[in-house]
């Protein structure tokens, strides 16, 4: 009779671990399912986050086609994932954003057709129009060794740019803070 409680008792134990187990695979596969309702469940410390902090002189946009808290679809290829990834807008401005090829400040290849580094992002830009192949300095910090890199403007465009969470198509934590997609690198939901 005791042999017997005690196999009982091992079973109910064995039984509480795979509902544990089942119920925390399930729970992280709804995250890529919905964003709009369990993104917010997800621990900040758990996400590879950028700095939601814009460049000075920034202007929030009056009129986006997407505004902040709006569900959009990526159409980007900035980065691995990106592509068709499920994303929310967290912020939008008004701006020129650039094109640019650099020389990264940490060594290594030149970075070509970076997209995208907006006016407020260079050094001394003010407010005018920059040309193709001039020369500027960034002020960006978006990927490593960009802040303070020689770089030559390829082309412009003024538009609204927007930051972004995104969930990457290829698995992994929330993408906090992205800097910076185009109006037409996204799509409704």
């Amino acid at each position: 009779m005791k042999s017997k409680k005690i196999a009982i008792g091992i079973l109910m134990l064995l039984f509480v671990f795979m509902l544990s187990a089942w119920t925390s695979i399930n729970n992280q596969n709804s995250n890529y399912k919905n964003i709009n309702t369990n993104y917010k469940k997800i621990k900040i410390s758990e996400m590879p986050s950028g700095s939601a902090e814009v460049p000075k002189g920034l202007k929030e946009a009056k009129n986006p086609t997407y505004k902040v808290g709006n569900q959009v679809v990526v159409k980007a290829h900035h980065l691995k994932g990106m592509y068709g990834a499920k994303a929310i807008i967290v912020g939008a401005y008004d701006t020129t954003a650039y094109v640019v090829t650099y020389t990264p400040t940490t060594g290594g290849p030149v970075v070509k057709n970076h997209k995208w580094v907006i006016q407020e992002e260079i050094k001394n830009a003010g407010t005018k129009h920059l040309k193709p192949e001039t020369e500027v300095t960034l002020e960006a910090n978006h990927m490593e060794g960009m802040m303070g890199a020689k770089a030559i403007i390829v082309s412009a465009v003024r538009t609204t740019v927007y930051m972004i969470d995104y969930i990457p198509t290829t698995g992994g934590p929330i993408v906090k803070n992205h800097k910076w997609v185009i109006e037409s690198e996204l799509s409704a939901q």
